[in-house]
């Protein structure tokens, strides 16, 4: 019987990854008001929206936790700008694809009481392939830029859904292939 060591390591990242987020929840869920650590906690799903031998198979569950140590918070309207949030988070490869863990900044616009864009800036590590030689896309190098741009609406002061698509690749700035990974999703979250 032949192992696909590589499918064993990816399926092991990604229960990795979930459980060392639920066991830094379940650490942080006893912190008082004074002690918040999280701004906003998301959870979602994307899918792959590249096409050809680029194409990833499967969904991705996602979490992202936001912070506000630049005080986002206490901003209105342009001047959020100038003051973004920090996300850092994970997409878990489900179909032996590429699970990600990601980091960088985060710019949100207010329109209204309601309706948001937003877009964030920073880096990923992935599991996924670095060279081109089958299905999925060949990402040359582990650590890449990762970019995303999402519009969202508020259903209360806490809750609210966001439409993104994510963009990660390595800007030719690497060896290899540089076909990246381009991910259109959903995800709710909860602002404390």
């Amino acid at each position: 019987m032949k192992i696909d060591f590589g499918k064993v390591v990816l399926r092991f990242l990604g229960a990795a990854s979930a459980a060392a987020v639920i066991g830094f929840l379940a650490m942080t869920g006893s912190a008082s008001a004074d002690e918040q650590i999280f701004d906003e906690l998301r959870f979602g799903v994307s899918a792959s929206v590249q096409s050809g031998h680029s194409r990833e198979n499967g969904v991705y569950p996602e979490i992202t936790a936001l912070f506000d140590p630049f005080g986002y918070n206490e901003t209105v309207g342009w001047q959020q700008f100038l003051r973004p949030r920090v996300h850092v988070g994970t997409s878990i490869g489900t179909s032996g694809e590429a699970t990600q863990f990601f980091t960088g900044f985060t710019w949100t616009v207010d329109f209204n009481e309601k309706l948001f864009a937003e877009a964030g800036f920073g880096g990923v590590v992935h599991t996924g392939d670095l060279d081109d030689d089958g299905d999925g896309p060949g990402l040359g190098c582990r650590v890449l830029f990762h970019e995303y741009v999402g519009a969202g609406y508020r259903f209360t002061p806490h809750w609210n859904v966001m439409a993104q698509i994510a963009h990660s690749s390595h800007a030719n700035l690497c060896d290899g292939p540089n076909d990246g990974m381009t991910r259109a999703g959903i995800q709710i979250g909860y602002k404390f």
